[in-house]
């Protein structure tokens, strides 16, 4: 009467459809490689401030040490021992990085400071990062053109490539103007 019905059981071939991901792959993997080509990072070095360790030598005359110092309205370039050389106030489009780089230059062209190094950015707050990178540009090259019988050269030399960087300090000027 009743028969048993034997259940049978289905093999069921399923493949994984994988068109829809290779077709991403194809088209994002060459995507990454342009543009990893185009992101290129330049690294500036930077010399931090120590622990406290180098100070602690004693020398019998202080080391000559230049300081910019970057505020709202003006550069001033300031040897730490003597004070300020020169301030450098701002033009119409923002800070005269050209006047600060030929002053530097006038600075290393004296005995003092033919064999220094070393400059220390200071920055007060509130002051752009690119305004950072453009002082850092200005600090370290000199561009210096020359013509010979091919054209005119250019050659770019090192000023102060040994850059520290730090918070300015309380503006003297700002301070007196204040009742």
């Amino acid at each position: 009467m009743f028969r048993k019905r034997a259940k049978r059981t289905r093999e069921l071939n399923t493949e994984l459809n994988i068109t829809a991901f290779m077709n991403l792959m194809v088209v994002l993997v060459p995507f990454l490689l342009i543009t990893a080509v185009f992101s290129q990072v330049s690294i500036l070095d930077l010399n931090l401030p120590g622990t406290g360790a180098a100070q602690e030598q004693l020398m019998e005359e202080p080391p000559k040490a230049l300081e910019v110092i970057v505020r709202k309205d003006r550069l001033e370039l300031v040897e730490r021992a003597s004070g300020s050389l020169r301030a450098v106030p701002n033009v119409e489009d923002g800070y005269d990085f050209k006047t600060l780089n030929e002053i530097l230059q006038q600075v290393k062209s004296q005995d003092d400071f033919k064999d220094e190094t070393t400059i220390t950015l200071l920055l007060e707050e509130d002051i752009e990062y690119d305004v950072l990178i453009q002082t850092m540009d200005a600090v370290r090259l000199m561009k210096q053109e020359s013509s010979d019988d091919q054209g005119k050269v250019i050659v770019y030399n090192e000023l102060f490539p040994d850059i520290s960087i730090g918070s300015a300090p309380p503006d003297a000027d700002a301070t007196e103007k204040q009742p």
